[in-house]
């Protein structure tokens, strides 16, 4: 009976550890053992293994792999295994013997016959999306400068109109303008009802748009980049319309201004009213007294015969005068008050801040265009911390932790094989040799291949294996 339950005991427990080896991540054993000399799905130093543990069983001899794996040089040197003498022959470096279970093996072999390609990305690392599906962001920064300039240009058209309106309404309320337009049995009803038809249809279409409010954000509140009021595109194409019917209104204004002054006056006196006209924006413009009144402004001072006027400002300094007053009051308001938009010194961090992720972003951009003909010898604690992370993953296989050599020659002395240059040692190891060398352009980009390249050149000397190449003092 004991003897039974120790037999059931012990095949319990074999095959518990049977499942828990064959259980273990076959990718990880692949690359702590194997990656070096062998790569997925083609040859390197070590040939493809993809498929390798049936070609040996149909040679006959599927249990001689395993003693394979662990000791090469004794199963070559028994004589008995056919595959390991063909294998030998494949490459002049010897296989490293490695300390692995049959199990290990197994996981080893069948995540190699069932690997699969990752599928590949685009450059940036986003996953490729439906066209169909893309949401376009509209720019709200020229949004906001568009609207500005919009709503500038309709209160513009606002005052013309009101000020031509007005004009029109002096002109048409007067007793003499009445008294013609009743000989011309004429009216300017219908003229009148196009003009509130147009502004009905301004207010018909802010009503409409009325639903779409915009959004505002207070101080502080506006992520990165976006401004302090969110105007959609479709806000934008109202206030063009509403632009337009604004035109149009004025156009239509003028034009009646003129039919109703042409039935009013004779020829003559248009031309007279044309001088007047000019006479009356040039007072504007400059407010000039006229040479018969200057007595009335005449000053004190007199120099050579040449007298003082005491003219007024001209009303257009004096507008432009008053427009940086209201400017000021805006300034501050938005800036000091609101904090709408940043001051200098806020601005400036914020550039600098973007400065610095633009140059990042161009340093990486530049790093991965190294190759054979431009690496440099990186000197820096974190590039040399990298390539030493880089050098113990892919290399201490064949060249041992310190660089002293194994299967590969010894990485600390001063004799190289294909130069001691950084870019003789990249492209050596970027393209690998026909000695065994495996090539790591597939494993790691530009930027590694030029840290480990300069992790091995800063290794110091480590007695090791024989001298290999030509001397380099």
């Amino acid at each position: 009976m004991k003897s039974t339950l120790k037999n059931i005991s012990a095949a319990l427990l074999f095959g518990l550890t049977s499942l828990t080896l064959t259980a273990q991540d076959g990718a990880a054993l692949f690359k702590a053992k194997c990656n070096t000399c062998h790569m997925l799905e083609k040859n390197s130093t070590g040939p493809n293994l993809k498929g390798v543990k049936q070609k040996w069983t149909d040679a006959g001899e599927g249990e001689l792999i395993y003693e394979w794996v662990k000791n090469p040089q004794n199963l070559i040197a028994t004589g008995k295994s056919q595959m390991a003498n063909e294998i030998k022959s494949f490459s002049p470096t010897d296989m490293t013997p490695q300390q692995v279970s049959n199990e290990e093996i197994d996981a080893i072999l069948n995540y190699v016959d069932t690997y699969t390609p990752v599928a590949e990305t685009t450059p940036s690392g986003d996953v490729v999306t439906d066209p169909e599906n893309v949401v376009y962001v509209p720019n709200y920064q020229e949004n906001l400068t568009l609207f500005y300039w919009l709503l500038a240009s309709i209160i513009v058209l606002l005052i013309a109109i009101i000020v031509m309106s007005t004009t029109i309404s002096g002109l048409v309320n007067s007793d003499y303008f009445k008294k013609k337009l009743a000989e011309r049995n004429n009216s300017g009803n219908g003229a009148m009802n196009t003009i509130i038809i147009l502004i009905a249809s301004i207010l018909f279409i802010a009503s409409q748009n009325g639903a779409y409010a915009f959004t505002y954000n207070g101080p502080g509140e506006a992520a990165e980049g976006m401004p302090w009021l969110i105007i959609e595109n479709s806000d934008l194409y109202v206030m063009v319309v509403i632009d337009l019917i604004l035109i149009s209104v004025l156009l239509y204004l003028r034009r009646m201004f003129r039919e109703f002054l042409s039935m009013v006056r004779t020829e003559k006196q248009v031309a007279e009213a044309a001088a007047v006209n000019v006479k009356k924006i040039n007072q504007i413009l400059t407010d000039v007294v006229p040479i018969e009144e200057e007595h009335t402004i005449l000053m004190q001072h007199e120099y050579d015969g040449i007298r003082e006027l005491d003219n007024n400002l001209p009303p257009w300094w004096l507008w432009g005068f008053y427009g940086t007053i209201i400017f000021s009051l805006v300034y501050i308001v938005n800036y000091h008050v609101l904090g709408t938009s940043d001051l200098q010194y806020k601005a400036y961090e914020k550039e600098m801040v973007q400065a610095k992720k633009d140059v990042d972003e161009y340093l990486s951009k530049m790093a991965m265009n190294v190759d054979e003909t431009n690496a440099t010898l990186m000197t820096e604690e974190k590039d040399l911390s990298a390539g030493k992370a880089l050098f113990e993953t892919n290399c201490v296989a064949c060249h041992n932790p310190k660089g002293e050599g194994n299967i590969g020659p010894n990485l600390t002395d001063k004799h190289w094989i294909y130069g001691p240059d950084v870019k003789d040692l990249f492209k050596t190891i970027k393209y690998g040799t026909p000695n065994g060398m495996p090539e790591h352009a597939s494993k790691l980009n530009p930027v590694q291949l030029q840290q480990v390249s300069s992790f091995v050149l800063s290794l110091p000397y480590a007695a090791g294996k024989e001298p290999e190449g030509k001397e380099y003092k």
